[in-house]
């Protein structure tokens, strides 16, 4: 009988769990969902580091790529031109920039409306960003950064983006036009393209097109490729292109350049994961190695093509592939790293040389065929880089290989054609108002003395 009622006992209790464990279960996500997020301090270390990296990619990183390549004449005004936009951009971002790319106020995922496109001013002059205020990589993550942590970070994305733009027309803009044309550029491109591929629930191109971008192939390599393409067709050539020889004036300084390039873009790339974790630690990986993969492609090709291998083409082959790697950072896999890294590397190769040649446009130091076309080539095969086939981390939820890489292939056009056609009203209206090309007195006797009567000397 005893038996009998322990039998008995254990059979209710079950049955009360079995009744009570939807409920229990359902309390545990309330409690979850209402945690408080928590500073996590190993998070906030890195992004603070990954934050210096990227700004150290644009000062002196990039500044001392494109100056080892312009002629000697020009070598600080290149660098001024990358110094001053660095101070610009600070500035517009922290007025409203962060703001208009980044604040949430009336977006609602699955629904389109003008917050899909653009931000409020809601945090205009940092409004709200204190020093206690917390910032989330999703919702479902409990760890937080300072969001002043954060709103930098994205300001060195907002300032490297228009200074890459800088060596497509290199050596022949007035340095006004180019400030007027920074400030316009940033504020009716830069921040709607950024916050439609990284705004979140609801926004157009990662949200409701659900483009994989983990950390700028879009928003800033083919934004900033094409805007210099069109730059460089609308301002025209340097005088005597294509027949005087325009050789660069300093190698070791672009070489120098483009190894800080390759070592701030971990901060790029690794510190997109907005954590310490193991995503940023596969992003370093195959950063690393799509990187070398493209510099050894663009070198054999080099090689092949024209029977020595360069300097100057292996380190263009490094940026390359960095370029290319970024969209897919935070989804490929090391194979799918050494397959972008080869294709942009090759591709990259092409489209600064024999499609330059073919077109005869003057794009000084190649944004366009480095950045645009490596971006491109980046961005579509993080469609098929992030399937599990291929080493990534697998597909979203309801995505197909194919629906994956068509959604590639629209955020590539839109990012295109968006940015093509306003920066090329910009450059128009600009030209309008204060003209964008330097007199032909002053492009010959060079930048540098013409417009800031200074000298740089190389070494």
């Amino acid at each position: 009988m005893c038996r009998t009622m322990q039998t008995a006992k254990s059979g209710g209790l079950l049955l009360l769990l079995g009744i009570l464990a939807p409920t229990l279960a359902l309390a545990e996500e309330a409690v979850v969902a209402t945690v408080t997020p928590a500073l996590d301090s190993g998070d906030t270390a890195w992004m603070l580091t990954s934050t210096a990296l990227v700004l150290f990619m644009t000062i002196p990183g990039l500044a001392l790529f494109y100056a080892g390549m312009v002629r000697a004449k020009n070598v600080l005004s290149v660098m001024m031109q990358c110094f001053a936009i660095t101070a610009l951009v600070t500035v517009l971002w922290t007025l409203y920039g962060y703001s208009l790319a980044f604040d949430t106020t009336g977006m609602e995922a699955g629904v389109l409306n003008l917050n899909s496109f653009i931000g409020t001013l809601a945090k205009a002059f940092l409004s709200g960003v204190t020093v206690e205020s917390l910032w989330q990589p999703a919702a479902t993550v409990t760890n937080a950064i300072p969001e002043t942590v954060f709103m930098t970070y994205q300001m060195t994305f907002a300032i490297i983006t228009p200074a890459l733009i800088v060596g497509a027309f290199a050596e022949r803009m007035k340095f006004s036009a180019l400030l007027l044309f920074m400030g316009v550029w940033f504020t009716v491109v830069y921040l709607p393209v950024a916050h439609m591929v990284w705004g979140g629930a609801g926004s157009l191109i990662g949200s409701s097109w659900s483009v994989l971008d983990f950390a700028g192939g879009t928003v800033v390599h083919i934004n900033a490729g094409i805007a210099g393409f069109v730059a460089c067709l609308v301002i025209g050539k340097r005088k005597g292109y294509p027949h005087t020889a325009m050789p660069p004036h300093n190698l070791n300084f672009t070489v120098i350049g483009a190894s800080m390039l390759w070592v701030g873009w971990f901060g790029f790339n690794a510190g997109s994961a907005v954590a310490a974790n193991g995503s940023a630690g596969m992003a370093m990986a195959v950063t690393q190695i799509a990187t070398a993969a493209a510099a050894l492609a663009w070198m054999f090709a080099e090689w092949i093509t024209h029977g020595k291998p360069s300097v100057l083409g292996i380190a263009s082959g490094a940026v390359a592939g960095l370029v290319a790697i970024t969209p897919a950072s935070g989804t490929a896999g090391p194979m799918g790293a050494l397959l972008i890294g080869v294709a942009s590397g090759v591709l990259c190769f092409l489209a600064s040389t024999k499609l330059k040649r073919a077109l005869g446009y003057d794009d000084s130091l190649d944004v366009f065929g480095v950045h645009c076309i490596g971006g491109i080539v980046g961005a579509i095969l993080t469609g098929l880089c992030v399937d599990k086939m291929m080493g990534g981390v697998g597909l979203a939820e309801g995505m197909t290989l194919g629906s994956q890489i068509w959604a590639q292939c629209k955020g590539v056009l839109f990012t295109l054609v968006y940015s093509g056609i306003l920066s090329f009203v910009i450059l128009k209206i600009v030209d309008a108002v204060i003209g964008l090309r330097v007199k032909e007195e002053q492009e010959t006797e060079g930048l540098d003395l013409a417009l800031h009567d200074e000298r740089g000397y190389s070494l």
